[in-house]
């Protein structure tokens, strides 16, 4: 088939979660004999990665208008191309949907979260993203869904079936440790939390609940956020020594901050499947979470819950706790997800379904 993906920043992933996702699913859909297509907003040397072909065109350099400024010209684009099937991301995507639809384009969205719910946005963004939701009722041939919550949000209020297909993650720790110990980081003994640095990911709150917490452990804040200047301050305003806050790290700097960390939190309030929830259960950590339905959908038995009251009290016994212990928590974590979310799984039903709206 010829597939095109639109609604990201574009891969090589180095921004969030529908970055990776991106990269992860196209890149095995190649390797499967697809011809796939990836519209960039962000510049990369080269105009194919790893078998999958990248077009990049220009955007707004905007908080409330980079995103569908850029979609609405990909899909500008597309409507002069064929392609057999178009996957979306961000249900703030979804008017777009139906242009390529009239012309006998399949297009599937996945909306993530219900992001109108996210602090950052203001009456108008907002409003538009509740607009979205019910445009992505109808405008898309199909609706994505990647957490059973989302889906049961879209059944409820809509009344509109989706297809929910679980986010994806690696299963296995990366043994290199360089990349830690160049951030003053030395395995088995730091926290970790990571998250784009915007108010609803409480950042500030990890920061402060552990600033409370008798330990020699270290805390490495990693994350970043293009529009969100002040509250990345406030997080960074901190005397405690112990706290790293290098801003975003990628690659393979993610994946061994990821492997080597005693513990992870999670404090994320908005969203559907959490990347770095489950990539960081993936690779074997104790991971502590913020009580959500989505994030509890992810966790089961195999990470502990917090509430905003209790992450003190919480983080102290996730240090305190036994190396054996956390590391019996950490199996049951990397089971569970290789069960679940490995890549292959969620590609294998991405596959099914593109395949399916392309016969259409």
């Amino acid at each position: 088939m010829r597939i095109a993906l639109l609604g990201t920043r574009g891969i090589p992933a180095n921004y969030g979660g529908f970055e990776t996702f991106a990269e992860e699913l196209s890149v095995r859909l190649v390797e499967r004999g697809h011809e796939v297509t990836v519209y960039c907003r962000e510049p990369y040397t080269e105009t194919e990665y790893r078998g999958v072909k990248l077009r990049y065109l220009p955007t707004i350099r905007h908080k409330y208008f980079e995103t569908i400024a850029h979609t609405g010209v990909s899909t500008l684009d597309v409507l002069f191309h064929r392609f057999d099937v178009l996957l979306y991301c961000n249900a703030a995507n979804a008017v777009f949907t139906l242009w390529p639809r009239l012309l006998g384009m399949p297009t599937a969205l996945n909306v993530d979260g219900v992001e109108r719910r996210r602090k950052k946005w203001n009456l108008v963004a907002k409003s538009w993203y509740l607009l979205s939701e019910w445009l992505a009722t109808w405008c898309c041939t199909t609706v994505i869904t990647d957490a059973e919550r989302i889906r049961e949000y879209y059944l409820e209020r809509y009344g509109k079936g989706s297809t929910f297909i679980a986010y994806g993650a690696a299963t296995s720790k990366v043994l290199a440790d360089d990349r830690v110990r160049e951030l003053g980081l030395e395995p088995g003994r730091y926290v970790l939390y990571v998250s784009r640095m915007e108010p609803e990911n409480n950042a500030l709150l990890v920061r402060q609940a552990f600033e409370q917490v008798a330990t020699d452990f270290r805390l490495a804040i990693i994350g970043d956020a293009p529009y969100a200047a002040d509250y990345i301050r406030l997080v960074k305003g901190t005397s405690d020594k112990r706290v790293v806050i290098p801003g975003a790290v990628y690659g393979e700097g993610y994946r061994q901050l990821q492997s080597h960390c005693a513990v992870y939190v999670q404090a994320t309030e908005v969203g559907g499947t959490h990347p770095a929830l489950i990539e960081a259960m993936g690779r074997g950590a104790l991971v502590l979470y913020l009580n959500t339905p989505e994030s509890a959908e992810v966790a089961g038995d195999a990470a502990v819950s917090f509430e905003e009251g209790d992450l003190v009290e919480k983080l102290q016994w996730a240090v305190c706790l036994p190396e054996s212990e956390r590391g019996q928590w950490g199996k049951r974590a990397s089971e569970r997800i290789e069960r679940l979310y490995s890549w292959n799984a969620v590609t294998d039903q991405y596959e099914a379904l593109l395949r399916s709206l392309g016969s259409k």
